[in-house]
């Protein structure tokens, strides 16, 4: 296949991707902090009941929680001033009672809020990542030329998990925080303005330099989100392509782009999390400066007797309710910069440009007789001025064989995913049996055709779910003669569970067996019209041979496309279209072409030419 060529998997010519080197810059544009979590606040609508429940349920516990310290006080005073005159006991039995009460009720208030936020939370990641998963199939085929595989999964996967524990964690943290903080201030204010004062101001300082803090560390938190991206974006590529990197030597290339991008990873996550990491001991400083000032200006409000030492101990929780909260919004601010980094990276690509919608395309193909014609087709990738395919023009009779041959970077694979519709033409038409493949769903085109193409692709599964993919209806005996036909049924039979065995990294399988089993594949699926892209390139001669007579078997009666560099291969097709430069540049049978002595007569005999 030319390398200038699109695959089903592939999309247009490989441009540096996203984690090559150099290719995440630290100068990227500001992280929409408002209008990001602005769009995550309206995805999470559909679970709005449940989280106003849970925050209701946290500010509830938080009220609750402030209501602890005022009875602490009347205790506290209570004992001090019976040290004279005895003290009242049930009194105090009595309000250590309506304590307990206020606490356990807060509890349960704190775990109803936590067990909502957890259920609701995981609806929502669970919606995020169908919706990442449908919007994969919806975008066009030349997006994942400008996204590496690894990235797109890691949308799923650490963006989707930093949004959900977020979510889970900090939200009713926040609420929790905020509800302390406003409350303990009213309840210092209503018992003591001048210690109220003192508290604040210790606070005060404390607050400034953690907004100036989070207002410098956003940006470092997409960057993170996106280096990480770009890392499992190269790992998963150099993971898949181990064999190649290996036969080259390329293990050191591999590990100064690794080293590369986890240096960028390292430095921005450094100071994501150093500067995010200030708050915690800064808040525990201002909180201790809090405790500071209260006990020394509550003491001297004691001596000249202004206030009970009760007061005193009331405050010191007050403080504590006050500070706390200053520490827990830090960290709640801090994990909502990085869901807002995460949620940024995910909702870019919810918003990507998706295929046009046809679901109000009625017309459909059915019984096809398999006649195919180009009229003038034209087409250039996405995001360049320069095309492909100048103006083709082809048609197949139903049941012919068409040849499609050329040298590399011909446009003869391109011709096929148009026909299949993985991409849109700018010009010219595509007609199935006299309909424009445009006028039909893509769906419907895909069904008419069984496609083998030179880059096999196999999943973790049983060799028979793996030849029946996604075919409803198939016997074991259909599956059993489609592996006969192509010559590893008795590979098969070898194997420990048969066709029963399942297909994982440690099942040895070679190039010509994986190509055998997707062939098969092909066979079972037996759809009206046929496509083969160097199906038989990674197969020895015999098993060529063998291939072929199954391969003349499964033609009989349908409309097949063959791209083929082996010539030998495609003499007995009914026409051959030799392609140059996105051009059609002879059409014929193979001795019609031989005789004029042109440009498949030159690829015919450069081929023995170079075999002897």
């Amino acid at each position: 296949m030319a390398k200038d060529e699109y695959t089903i998997g592939q999309g247009k010519p490989q441009q540096p991707r996203p984690h090559g080197p150099g290719a995440v810059s630290a100068v990227e544009k500001p992280a929409d902090f408002k209008g990001t979590w602005a769009k995550l606040i309206a995805y999470c609508s559909s679970q709005k009941v449940a989280f106003l429940v849970a925050l209701a349920c946290a500010a509830l516990g938080s009220v609750l929680t402030l209501m602890g310290p005022s009875r602490l006080s009347k205790i506290t005073n209570l004992i001090t001033d019976g040290f004279m005159t005895g003290v009242d006991l049930d009194a105090v039995v009595k309000i250590a009672v309506t304590l307990v009460v206020i606490y356990c009720v807060s509890a349960v208030a704190t775990f109803t809020q936590g067990f909502i936020m957890a259920t609701a939370t995981q609806k929502i990641t669970k919606g995020l990542r169908t919706d990442v998963s449908s919007k994969i199939n919806r975008v066009p085929v030349w997006f994942y030329n400008k996204h590496s595989f690894g990235d797109v999964l890691s949308l799923v996967t650490n963006d989707v998990d930093t949004i959900g524990q977020t979510l889970n964690q900090s939200i009713g943290m926040l609420v929790s925080s905020v509800t302390l903080f406003v409350g303990s201030l009213v309840m210092m204010l209503v018992t003591n303005g001048t210690m109220a004062l003192a508290a604040i101001l210790s606070s005060v300082v404390g607050f400034v330099l953690m907004m100036l803090i989070m207002s410098r560390s956003q940006k470092y938190f997409s960057i993170q989100q996106r280096n990480l991206g770009a890392m499992d974006g190269h790992i998963e590529e150099v993971y898949a392509g181990h064999n190649v990197v290996k036969a080259y030597n390329g293990e050191r290339a591999a590990k100064e782009t690794f080293d590369e991008i986890n240096g960028r990873l390292r430095q921005s996550a450094f100071k994501s999390q150093f500067l995010s990491g200030l708050m915690m001991p800064l808040m525990i400083f201002v909180g201790n400066l809090g405790y500071v000032s209260v006990c020394v200006t509550g003491a001297a409000l004691v001596l000249d007797g202004k206030i009970p030492f009760g007061d005193i101990v009331a405050f010191m929780v007050y403080v504590r309710l006050f500070t706390q909260p200053l520490s827990q919004m830090a960290q709640a601010f801090t994990n909502m910069q990085s869901a807002a980094a995460a949620s940024e990276r995910v909702f870019a690509f919810l918003e990507a440009d998706e295929m046009a919608n046809e679901s109000a395309k009625t017309k459909r193909l059915e019984n096809i007789r398999g006649e195919v014609a180009f009229s003038h087709v034209r087409f250039g990738y996405e995001d360049t001025d320069k095309l492909v395919i100048h103006d083709f023009s082809a048609e197949a009779k139903p049941g012919q064989k068409i040849a499609i041959v050329g040298p590399t970077g011909a446009g003869k694979t391109t011709m096929v995913n148009l026909l299949m519709r993985f991409h849109e033409l700018q010009g010219g038409e595509i007609r199935i049996d006299d309909v424009p493949t445009t006028e039909i769903p893509r769906g419907n085109v895909h069904e008419q055709f069984c496609m083998v193409l030179q880059d096999t692709w196999l999943f973790e599964g049983t060799i028979r779910e793996n030849v029946v993919y996604c075919k409803e209806g198939v016997t074991d005996a259909e599956v059993e003669r489609a592996c006969r036909a192509v010559g590893i049924h008795h590979f098969i039979q070898t194997l420990p569970q048969g066709y029963d065995t399942v297909l994982t990294g440690e099942t040895s399988l070679s190039a010509g067996q994986r190509q055998q089993l997707t062939i098969a594949r092909a066979m079972v699926r037996n759809a009206p019209m046929l496509i083969l892209d160097e199906a038989t390139s990674s197969v020895d001669t015999r098993t060529e041979l063998q291939i072929q007579k199954a391969m003349d078997q499964l033609m009989e009666g349908r409309t097949s496309f063959v791209i083929a560099h082996r010539l030998s291969t495609i003499k007995n097709a009914d026409l051959i279209l030799v392609m140059n430069d996105g051009d059609i540049v002879e059409s014929g049978t193979h001795d019609e072409l031989l005789a004029r002595g042109g440009a498949y007569a030159d690829l015919y005999n450069s081929q023995f030419d170079e075999a002897g």
